[in-house]
C-alpha cells in the first residue's frame, strides 16, 4: 500500500539539496503548531563533520521530497539560508518566536 505519510523519526536526518543541487544539509527537526497540529517549518543542520553546524528554519511547504533521491528538495540556496535567521551549535534560540520577518519567502511569516 502506498501513502504520503511518514513518521516524524524517519524524515529527520533525511539530506536536503538546495536548487541549485548542492547539499544543505539534513533536517535537525521540525515545528509543529500546536493548534492547527501542522508542520510550520523545518530546521535544517548545515556544516560538515569538524565544523561548526549551522541550524537554520526553512518553511515545510518549500521543502519537497524526491523519491528517487529519498531525500527532500528546497528553492534556496547555502546563501539564502545565511542571509536569514540561523543558530549555532550550543546557542540559546527560541524556534518558536516567530515574531520578527524576514523577507525571504521560504522562511517563516508572521
Amino acid at each position: 500500500m502506498h501513502h504520503t505519510l511518514v513518521p516524524s523519526d524517519r524524515v529527520e536526518h533525511v539530506c536536503v539539496f538546495g536548487r541549485d543541487g548542492t547539499k544543505l544539509g539534513s533536517v535537525e527537526r521540525l515545528m509543529l503548531d500546536k493548534v492547527s497540529g501542522t508542520v510550520a517549518y523545518a530546521i535544517i543542520k548545515t556544516g560538515g563533520v569538524l565544523s561548526t553546524h549551522h541550524h537554520y528554519p526553512v518553511r515545510w511547504t518549500a521543502l519537497h521530497f524526491d523519491p528517487a533521491r529519498q531525500a527532500f528538495e528546497a528553492e534556496v540556496t547555502l546563501e539564502d539560508l545565511r542571509a536569514g535567521p540561523s543558530e549555532f551549535d550550543g546557542d540559546e534560540f527560541d524556534w518558536g518566536d516567530r515574531s520578527q520577518s524576514y523577507t525571504h519567502p521560504n522562511y517563516w511569516a508572521v
